[in-house]
């Protein structure tokens, strides 16, 4: 998979400027599209969805940019996924750490692209394992995770090691930086160039795994 992270460009940017390099997916992380108020979006006041829409149509590929999304004065930390002018759906975060501003989302979500079956991971649901376990217990073979700014080496570190536990590749952008973590936890790519690029294998491996523990028998329906 053609990977283009855009960790400092605009929707418009892309358009303009790299439109014909064929990426298979596009990345943007919060500050590309900012604030989408649903009420203003459906008056079609204002077409920011449908700005990301239009950009998967002309890219032939799929599109996924963060946002903040506001539904009636609600804030939300949400990402927006499109493939081939057509918007697929919007993940929310779906935990807030102390965060008054934002509140959580409901929803953990896989995407089936023609790319193949791509799960979405909004801002600091990375500090939550179970997120990346559930997507990838849900038939993931690629993560991608949108976030807003890397404050120290954490979300690094993260990357790597949640990729490796779970078995799936995992995609990082956020502003001013990008890195890509494969199913065995080897960091591939890391840089804070924009557009940065990177072609990913997808890999469809799995591995039998099985544990001793006590207890835990199988009983018949007669003893209850």
């Amino acid at each position: 998979m053609r990977i283009c992270f855009m960790s400092e460009n605009t929707l418009s940017e892309y358009s303009e400027n790299y439109l014909g390099e064929g990426a298979d997916l596009v990345v943007f992380p919060f500050h590309s599209v900012g604030e989408v108020r649903f009420e203003r979006e459906l008056r079609g006041e204002t077409s920011h969805f449908e700005d990301v829409a239009i950009l998967s149509r002309e890219a032939k590929g799929i599109v996924i940019c963060g946002c903040y999304t506001n539904a009636r004065g609600i804030l939300r930390k949400s990402a927006v996924v499109a493939e081939n002018g057509k918007i697929l759906g919007v993940s929310d975060m779906v935990n807030c750490i102390d965060e008054e501003k934002f509140s959580p989302g409901a929803g953990i979500r896989v995407y089936d692209t023609k790319a193949g079956k791509i799960g979405v991971v909004v801002g600091e649901d990375l500090y939550f394992p179970y997120v990346i376990q559930t997507l990838s217990i849900c038939g993931a073979e690629l993560i991608v995770c949108v976030f807003e700014e890397i404050t120290d080496n954490v979300e690094r570190t993260l990357i790597r090691a949640e990729a490796f536990f779970y078995g799936v590749p995992i995609c990082f952008c956020a502003y001013g930086y990008a890195q890509v973590a494969d199913g065995a936890g080897r960091l591939v790519y890391a840089s804070p160039e924009s557009p940065g690029r990177f072609s990913l294998p997808i890999e469809k491996e799995y591995h039998l795994v099985e544990t001793r523990r006590r207890g835990y028998s199988k009983r018949g329906g007669k003893e209850y």
